[in-house]
């Protein structure tokens, strides 16, 4: 019996060691294709309609399961973000060696690893405001019901009622740190406070949120 070392879930390709590098080649491959050919018919069509076909060619695949890309090495971002890149130029005409940085925030297009942080966040929201699976709402354990489990006094919770924090599980591993349940966490913690505000509405949560990965 012969053993793939590679094997599709739900569209994620994982390798035995869940490196994701053959997923993120895969996607590279795919998406440097997918340009190519919009290069060959990019003069024929309007900036809206380039907007179009690349948001549901490039950027949507960029974003598919990018949380499981938390953590992971440098150069596999790297790989995705010369993908982001490249849409970016063809679809505003930028050339080759002009700074990208510019043209993104020009987009309203978050780098990749932003991209992958404001998932990992906008999860975290649902999570806590309830709009969010239950496995994954488990996972995000405010400090001031973990204060209740562990019967220790938290002062931040009695100081900002409002403020939302979250406990951070202790993990030994680098497949642990990059588990939701921990990445998670660490992301919202690390907003501002303005961010972590209870009261926000969803649509103000991602504005702000956007706002602040860009900073």
């Amino acid at each position: 019996m012969t053993f793939s070392s590679t094997v599709y879930d739900l569209g994620f390709l994982l390798d035995r060691q869940l490196t994701i590098k053959d997923h993120v080649s895969a996607l590279c491959r795919s998406c440097f294709w997918q340009l190519r050919q919009l290069r060959l018919v990019r003069s024929s069509l309007t900036s809206d309609i380039a907007m179009t076909l690349v948001h549901a060619f490039i950027s949507s695949h960029l974003d598919y399961c990018n949380s499981l890309l938390y953590a992971v090495g440098d150069g596999l971002p790297k790989k995705l973000q010369a993908v982001q890149n490249a849409a970016a130029r063809g679809v505003t005409g930028t050339k080759k060696f002009d700074h990208i940085t510019p043209v993104l925030r020009d987009l309203h297009w978050l780098p990749i690893r932003q991209r992958i942080k404001y998932k990992l966040a906008m999860t975290v929201y649902k999570c806590i405001h309830g709009s969010a699976p239950t496995y994954l709402a488990d996972d995000c354990l405010t400090l001031t019901i973990s204060a209740i489990c562990s019967k220790r006094h938290l002062r931040s919770a009695a100081v900002v009622p409002l403020l939302v924090s979250l406990l951070v599980p202790r993990t030994t591993t680098s497949l642990g740190m990059r588990s939701v349940a921990v990445a998670g966490p660490v992301i919202w913690n690390s907003l501002s406070a303005a961010l972590r505000t209870a009261t926000l509405s969803p649509l103000t949560f991602a504005r702000h949120l956007k706002v602040h990965l860009f900073g």
